[in-house]
């Protein structure tokens, strides 16, 4: 019974073992995507993949052989893991802060600033290789094709998603006479074209919904860090089981407290008599 933990690790890392296979060929098929949205994943499904695949596999062979070695790596794997997805997540909500956006009266949507978000985020966002992405991404999600055929009385009664509140509109505050905008208003106003390719892509709203966008995906994606870290701390717990019990095959003594020497026993049977003895002579 007590080398059950090798048998659970063993099982489950199969089972990593063979949900890495898809994930590497979903990254292989988004490399074949013409859109932009899709590329961007190809780079962290891959690594994710190979990661799972090289990890899993070590632990595998850890358990179900009693490859003490490969199950130290695994230990050492899984430890970093945890504290690279701890990272993650305390850094997705220190700057995914904020936000949320402002009500319009009379309308049921919202309307997004850019001033709202963190200082991280609007930096990122104003570099030209980010938004570049960021805005080809938008465009080949054809958001804004969704409601161009909406009449007033739509924008009056329906919602609308970040994206497509600050991209495919101009704020509601913005007065128009004769198609031209009117002066002392705010800058997103003049952006505004009403050209199917241009629209409000240039707005300062349309970056604040993108970055609303990322912060509600991020907040998704940190209840799958947290519930990934409470699944890897309890593998990581019947990792150090099966450790020591495929230590104590390979050093070939039996388990329990009245424990014979064997012919050449290894460092860890004498470090754990001395520990014993220590402990025997404080207690």
């Amino acid at each position: 019974m007590y080398r059950l933990s090798n048998a659970v690790i063993g099982y489950l890392n199969l089972l990593t073992l063979l949900a890495s296979i898809p994930i590497i060929g979903a990254a292989l098929w988004v490399a074949r995507s013409s859109t932009s949205c899709a590329s961007v994943l190809q780079t962290p499904l891959l690594a994710l993949g190979f990661v799972i695949l090289v990890v899993s596999l070590t632990g595998f062979i850890g358990a179900c052989f009693y490859v003490a070695c490969a199950l130290w790596l695994y230990l050492v794997a899984t430890i970093l893991l945890i504290a690279a997805l701890l990272f993650l997540t305390a850094f997705g909500f220190a700057v995914t802060g904020g936000g949320g956006g402002v009500h319009v009266p009379g309308r049921i949507y919202r309307e997004y600033h850019l001033s709202d978000y963190s200082s991280w985020l609007r930096n990122r966002i104003s570099e030209d290789r980010y938004w570049r992405a960021a805005r080809a991404c938008v465009l080949s999600s054809r958001e804004c094709a969704h409601i161009a055929q909406w009449t007033p009385v739509d924008y009056l009664q329906r919602d609308l998603t970040p994206i497509q509140s600050g991209c495919c509109k101009p704020p509601t505050s913005c007065v128009y006479v004769a198609g031209m905008a009117i002066e002392s208003q705010e800058e997103d106003c003049y952006n505004w074209r009403n050209e199917a390719d241009v629209l409000c892509y240039g707005c300062d709203s349309c970056k604040a919904g993108v970055l609303e966008q990322v912060c509600r995906d991020w907040h998704k994606l940190s209840v799958v860090n947290v519930v990934a870290v409470v699944f890897l701390i309890a593998l990581y717990a019947l990792g150090c089981c099966a450790f020591r019990n495929a230590r104590r095959a390979l050093s070939d003594y039996p388990y329990g407290d009245n424990r014979m020497a064997k012919i050449g026993p290894q460092w860890d049977y004498h470090w754990g008599r001395w520990w014993r003895d220590v402990r025997d002579w404080f207690w």
